[in-house]
């Protein structure tokens, strides 16, 4: 199992260089902050289930993390002052009772070594740190919510859901610093690898839950205890479902594949999607709509570089589908400009081109406007111009579902543009989805996704894992 980047050995999470980053952001909105402000975030505790003695997994509050970098320890606080630049993490008070069971905790001497923090203390003493800021030095202590500590004496001195501590945390977040690029190219090494372990294994694939567990498999030998999300893991005409995760349905009978999976590590997510025939032979209208999905994002990621609007891109990238659909004779009747402004493309591809990507796989910092009475932007999840060192994800799709084409056909303009008997010949593909993980460099982009998207090249895979297959095994791929 491999133990991270190797780069970042024997270095720390920069936790303090990321709470001046928030604190300059904050004083943009609040001029006196440097003087009378701190900042005060509880970590996630473990949760027991309903009527059960067993925890639920322990996925930590991002913010926190991003002020701590500490992952998998629950019930842990950090406090920023931002006059002195101090740091300081409160570990959860020791249980003595809970060492038989888990075993001696961190020390506080251990933590100030592993974590970039100035002072590490314990939860007992949250309240007289708090107090004498808010009493004797009067300060102003913010914090996103009260959840895990709105029954304890010391919620009192803090001032929850301030929505200028929400704009400085997400504007702090969005720009991502070196340690951060080299978490998510981590992330996504780790998921490339996987998703060339379900593309290899076709052959013991019979149901989409070995798809799910085959990634999900090959992720963890890897070290990536923890997805980005549930995986997509879909077939046939399922593959229309934009976030289907039912992953249960027999793939018998069926010819396209479609699996949007991404590793976590530390807390830094990969989100990517692929597609292929599962017999490793396209066919012809598989091919089609799947040459046209990759042109898409070919055409928007172009695009992409310092300031650019992602709603530019994502224009690009229906231009493109409707282009292609008149080529096929999917649509007829009227000019590419008619048809952009009908709005008819929505109903093969309604979801944004993509979004951000960080700490969580829809990351913050996107303003989308889902009130948008422009169904082309309404799911756009990222609406702003890009800037250098963000990391989105470039996702185009073309999707065959019968619930979104029965809602096209009540619109007698968008109708008329669709050629309904040519539709009818993919409905059994789904949908096609292709999503890369996209750094935006000073004058581009650079795409941290490398597992491959080239049609060939994908059913070269898939055809050599059936030919192992028959041959009597597998291998390992990572």
């Amino acid at each position: 199992m491999e133990s991270g980047p190797p780069e970042l050995k024997g270095k720390k999470y920069p936790s303090k260089e990321h709470a001046l980053r928030v604190a300059s952001h904050f004083k943009t909105k609040l001029a006196s902050a440097e003087k009378d402000s701190a900042f005060f975030i509880a970590g996630t505790k473990l949760e027991l289930y309903p009527y059960c003695d067993q925890v639920s997994p322990l996925r930590q509050n991002r913010y926190f993390h991003y002020l701590s970098g500490v992952n998998q320890i629950s019930g842990c606080y950090i406090l920023y002052n931002l006059e002195s630049n101090k740091l300081t993490l409160f570990l959860p008070n020791i249980d003595e009772d809970d060492i038989i069971w888990s075993g001696l905790p961190l020390s506080p001497e251990q933590a100030l070594a592993k974590y970039d923090v100035d002072e590490v203390l314990y939860e007992a003493d949250i309240e007289s740190v708090l107090s004498e800021l808010k009493t004797k030095y009067n300060k102003n202590i913010y914090t996103t919510d009260t959840d895990e500590y709105k029954d304890l004496e010391f919620a009192k001195y803090v001032i929850p859901r301030n929505q200028d501590f929400f704009y400085a945390l997400d504007e702090a977040r969005l720009i991502k610093d070196e340690f951060e690029l080299t978490l998510l190219r981590h992330a996504s090494k780790i998921s490339d690898n996987s998703h060339l372990a379900v593309m290899s294994s076709t052959p013991i694939q019979k149901n989409e839950t070995h798809i799910h567990a085959e990634f999900v498999y090959h992720s963890i030998r890897q070290g990536s205890k923890f997805q980005s999300y549930d995986p997509i893991c879909c077939s046939g005409p399922n593959c229309s479902t934009l976030h289907y995760e039912k992953n249960d349905d027999s793939m018998e009978g069926k010819h396209s594949v479609l699996i949007d999976a991404g590793a976590e590590w530390e807390c830094y997510a990969s989100d990517v999607t692929r597609c292929y025939p599962i017999d490793g032979i396209w066919k012809k209208e598989h091919r089609e709509i799947y040459d046209l999905v990759l042109e898409m994002q070919s055409n928007a990621m172009e695009q992409i570089k310092p300031g650019t609007p992602w709603e530019y891109c994502h224009e690009v990238a229906h231009r493109t589908l409707i282009k292609g659909f008149l080529k096929l004779g999917l649509f007829k009747g009227a000019s590419e400009d008619e048809i952009f402004e009908s709005g008819v493309s929505v109903w093969f591809f309604p979801h944004g081109l993509g979004h951000l990507l960080g700490m969580d796989t829809h990351d913050v910092g996107g303003y989308p406007d889902y009130e948008d009475k422009n169904p082309m932007f309404r799911y756009l999840r990222l609406r702003r111009k890009l800037q250098k060192n963000m990391v989105v994800t470039n996702e185009p799709g073309c999707y065959f579902s019968p619930f979104l084409l029965a809602e096209a056909k009540k619109n007698e303009t968008q109708s008329s543009h669709i050629n309904w008997d040519v539709v009818e010949k993919y409905m059994y593909i789904g949908g096609v989805r292709i999503e890369d993980d996209i750094l935006v460099t000073e004058d581009g982009y650079e795409n941290l996704t490398g597992i491959t998207s080239d049609a060939d090249e994908v059913a070269k895979i898939v055809k050599s894992g059936i030919e192992k297959g028959l041959k009597g095994g597998f291998h390992n791929i990572v």
